[in-house]
């Protein structure tokens, strides 16, 4: 039988604190993964066999989100962890669709779009809700991550078909994507958008802003970028990830409505 739609007291006291509180540091770092997870997984497959790369991936994102499923509270250096594994794993699921199965930049842009429309409308149904802050119960826990891993496999594809299906190149689709980015912004400061249609239109776009820069930062120049490296700029966004999370990690979300129902009891 499924749980209530209103979390009850238990659940509230043990699931209120698990992601973070959406502060500009938060965005911060948001991009910084984006880009690393694209860069670190073509590395990855470049440099090591896929056979080894694949699981081994796969493995240690198993092994981030179990840690945060886990957890009892939200603890920054764990987050991050998982949302840089999403990263890289959502980087692999695209390129699968795209390299392994032989489908269109076009189709798989389609496919995950849809897939995310499909998760959002029944994590809505189930729970009422999309807020960040209501991540307050298993169930909705596990839809919030499921919607983070389709956003970045979204993202990534959406990314490679701008530059490669449609020609305009890593930089031309960095700029391109971050000025739909400024839509849910400015939307949100100045036209009185919704904060949670604000805040998943944002997090959807953060992907292919960060992974179309850092293509364009480590790609070759003969494939339109700065010749930087994979390597150097994964290592470089991971440094940076880690700096920020270790200083600036943020603090749990809260949620009034739920904190208002623990000062009652």
């Amino acid at each position: 039988m499924d749980k209530p739609l209103s979390p009850t007291l238990q659940d509230v006291k043990s699931l209120a604190a698990k992601v973070p509180e959406i502060t500009v540091y938060f965005w911060i770092i948001k991009l910084l993964t984006t880009g690393m997870g694209e860069v670190a997984s073509d590395f990855l497959f470049e440099r090591l066999n896929p056979i080894v790369s694949g699981p081994l991936s796969v493995l240690i994102f198993i092994a981030a989100m179990i840690m945060q499923f886990k957890a009892r509270r939200f603890i920054p250096w764990v987050y991050w962890l998982v949302v840089v594994m999403v990263s890289i794993f959502g980087t692999m699921a695209a390129d699968v669709v795209r390299v392994g199965l032989g489908i269109p930049y076009v189709a798989s842009t389609a496919f995950f779009a849809v897939l995310l429309a499909v998760i959002l409308i029944v994590w809505y149904r189930k729970e009422k809700t999309l807020s960040v802050h209501s991540i307050c119960t298993r169930r909705r826990e596990v839809f919030y991550w499921m919607t983070v891993l389709t956003t970045f496999a979204l993202g990534t594809a959406a990314g490679d078909m701008t530059a490669n299906s449609l020609h305009l190149g890593y930089l031309a689709s960095g700029i391109w994507f971050a000025v739909v980015l400024a839509i849910p912004a400015i939307g949100y400061f100045l036209f009185g958008f919704k904060e949670i249609f604000a805040f998943w239109f944002a997090y959807i776009m953060t992907r292919p802003v960060g992974a179309s820069f850092a293509d364009w930062l480590s790609a070759a120049h003969g494939s339109g970028g700065l010749g930087w490296g994979k390597g150097e700029v994964s290592l470089v966004l991971t440094i940076l990830i880690v700096v920020l999370v270790a200083f600036r990690g943020g603090s749990a979300a809260k949620d009034p409505e739920l904190e208002s129902r623990l000062n009652l009891t």
